[in-house]
């Protein structure tokens, strides 16, 4: 058995780097590939000031994207301050082989297991006196000097950067929800939108801003504009909502799921001194959104 262990938040293409080495090792070696990931995020757990970490895909998501790879299978483990204790030996001895038969280990570029890791090169040398083969992996980079990180793709959806982000995932960065009854104001001024409410409340949701964006719902692909934000024109309040006004659409899908996958940043969220001047506006955003959607067909 092969193993790689890590949290592989989002499943980007420094993990995906990873998995590949994974799969291919296994493969080679007539054995089978497993990744050990945890949950809750150890941050999460150990950081009060982290407790708002917003993560990149839910552990569903995760665990389906790394299977889609060819991982033949994915456990997860429950971080908890208990956990957080072991050493790297403790961990490797009683874990990746006591528990799940491990007989080698993958490492990427900055793969820290246990309480007591410096390092990559720590681990590495814990792992061979154990007995366990050890396969290395190198850093994968966008920019010269530059690794594909989770937390450089939050930064980026918290920067607006939907687009930035998708180049280090490798695929467009989504919202999974149940659509839930709104004001219906948007109908009245000729944009009905359908308002989502995350599953997972730890979803990472990019910055207030109208976004260009694909939609999936009743097994239907189609596109749309989305707003998140705290609709400063006809709401004083300062909750944040995530409304999409889905173009050629208009029919009941309360209660039922939808996707949203983030294409291109539209515009900031701003207040307009009339519903007259939102409504030309929204007018102006969808036809962006259309000619994106064109240029995108013909490449």
């Amino acid at each position: 058995m092969v193993v790689a262990t890590g949290f592989f938040d989002g499943v980007h293409l420094g993990h995906r780097h990873v998995i590949k080495h994974l799969v291919d090792a296994a493969a080679v070696r007539g054995v089978e590939s497993t990744v050990l990931t945890f949950w809750p995020h150890p941050r999460n757990v150990l950081q009060k000031e982290a407790r708002d970490l917003r993560l990149l895909t839910t552990l569903q998501h995760k665990k389906e994207l790394l299977m889609s790879l060819g991982v033949n299978h994915v456990e997860v483990i429950p971080f908890t301050k208990d956990f957080s204790t072991m050493t790297v030996e403790e961990y490797l001895r009683d874990i990746v082989i006591g528990k799940y038969g491990g007989t080698a280990l993958l490492l990427g570029y900055d793969n820290k297991l246990g309480c007591d890791a410096k390092d990559a090169d720590h681990v590495a040398r814990i792992a061979e006196s154990l007995g366990l083969e050890v396969i290395r992996t190198d850093a994968v980079s966008l920019d010269p000097g530059t690794a594909v990180s989770s937390t450089k793709i939050r930064n980026r959806l918290l920067d607006g950067d939907v687009s930035g982000a998708a180049e280090m995932l490798g695929y467009d960065y989504s919202l999974y929800g149940v659509v839930v009854a709104g004001n219906r104001l948007g109908r009245t001024i000729g944009f009905p939108t359908a308002n989502m409410q995350l599953y997972e409340p730890l979803k990472m949701v990019p910055a207030n801003g109208v976004y260009f964006v694909r939609v999936q719902t009743i097994d239907r692909s189609l596109y749309g504009m989305c707003n998140i934000g705290c609709r400063p024109t006809v709401s004083e309040g300062n909750a944040r909502t995530i409304e999409t006004n889905i173009f050629g659409f208009d029919e009941d899908i309360y209660g039922l799921d939808m996707t949203i996958s983030f294409v291109e940043k539209i515009r900031d969220e701003i207040r307009f001194d009339s519903l007259d001047e939102l409504r030309e506006q929204l007018g102006k955003d969808r036809d962006t959104c259309l000619t994106l959607l064109e240029m995108s067909s013909r490449v």
